[in-house]
């Protein structure tokens, strides 16, 4: 099972800001760095997203809006539930990190790669993950406002102004500007894709430094870790479950259930690690946590079934591997590399 190099990155800015937080001066400047950082993230977001093609997707829209559920709806409901775990397997500082976790976006280039994988439908996780990540810079706020209220680390009114302010208005402004700059950002995507990794380790490192200085790693044991981990293993297995054999019982066929378990099941540390830092603020390291093993945990279980969904019968009764052509075989993966039109172009989901 596949360990994503980026996870290694994250786990080392982790490690550099429990040895070398930044204290006084210079957490003023990673702090507001941070803040430039994240609003432009978004406007790179805004930029690459092709509205005119967003817009082509909405024609299957049932699978749309089947995972826009799972993701805003299902995992909410299951976040809530989780609630009965405080105190025996979670904190509550914990579990308020489990429960943003279920709030945020679905991820857009895992579902795409893994659905490619699995030969499912990839024009519909394409458009699937895009139209998550769009709704989410709104709901997500909302959620979090009406679930987790003040006792999310201080979020208000004014984190909700804050989360406009850094997220969705330099998002709109990369949507406005992508006429004049999309080709530049298509250009050079590579290297806005060093930028964009960037960007997150830096939020990274200024929120666990705030962490360290505030001391809260002392409310997190070992013991209580394994309880995560453990709670985070059964949500992800349910998730995976109720979108494949949910979407059965809506008779969808089987390369759409394939992108609505994959778009559905997952979340987005891409998306999740700056509105954590918006509303979390000094308390975003412990909610940030959950979010990042989770999505580890979510990338080594979907490699596996992805592997074994691309052996699986088509509708036909087929069985796929040995017998199809080179060009059957190939057909998902030139796909999904139609996702620099519509994705966001985020790697790490």
């Amino acid at each position: 099972m596949p360990i994503d190099p980026y996870i290694l990155l994250l786990l080392g800015t982790v490690g550099l800001a429990a040895l070398l937080p930044a204290r006084g001066t210079s957490a003023d400047v990673a702090s507001g760095a941070s803040t430039g950082a994240i609003a432009f993230l978004f406007f790179l977001y805004g930029a690459r997203l092709s509205t005119r093609e967003a817009l082509d997707g909405l024609k299957h829209w049932r699978l749309h809006v089947t995972v826009l559920a799972c993701t805003f709806l299902v995992f909410p409901l299951l976040g809530l539930a989780a609630r009965g775990l405080v105190p025996v397997f979670l904190t509550h500082p914990l579990y308020q990190g489990l429960l943003f976790l279920t709030l945020v976006p679905s991820t857009i280039q895992s579902s795409i790669a893994f659905t490619s994988m699995a030969r499912g439908n990839v024009p519909a996780a394409i458009c699937a993950g895009s139209f998550s990540s769009l709704v989410g810079i709104v709901v997500t706020p909302l959620l979090a406002a009406a679930l987790l209220g003040n006792s999310g680390g201080g979020f208000s009114a004014d984190s909700l102004l804050e989360i406009v302010l850094q997220l969705l208005v330099p998002f709109l402004a990369g949507q406005l500007l992508r006429r004049w700059i999309g080709g530049f950002v298509a250009r050079h995507k590579k290297v806005l894709g060093l930028v964009d990794r960037g960007s997150i380790l830096l939020v990274v490192y200024t929120a666990f430094s705030e962490g360290m200085v505030q001391g809260i790693w002392h409310q997190v044991s070992p013991l209580r870790l394994a309880g995560l981990l453990g709670v985070e293993a059964v949500l992800l297995a349910v998730m995976l479950a109720l979108t494949w054999y949910g979407s059965k019982a809506l008779r969808f066929g089987r390369e759409d259930r394939i992108a609505i378990q994959f778009a559905g099941s997952k979340k987005s540390l891409a998306s999740g690690l700056p509105m954590a830092s918006v509303l979390f603020g000094a308390h975003a390291a412990l909610a940030v946590l959950p979010l990042m093993l989770f999505h580890q945990m979510q990338l080594m279980v979907c490699a596996v079934i992805a592997k074994r969904r691309s052996h699986d019968p088509d509708d036909s009764g087929v069985a796929r591997g040995s017998g199809e052509s080179r060009e059957e075989v190939t057909a998902p993966a030139s796909a999904a590399g139609s996702r620099t039109a519509v994705g966001t172009g985020t790697r790490s989901g």
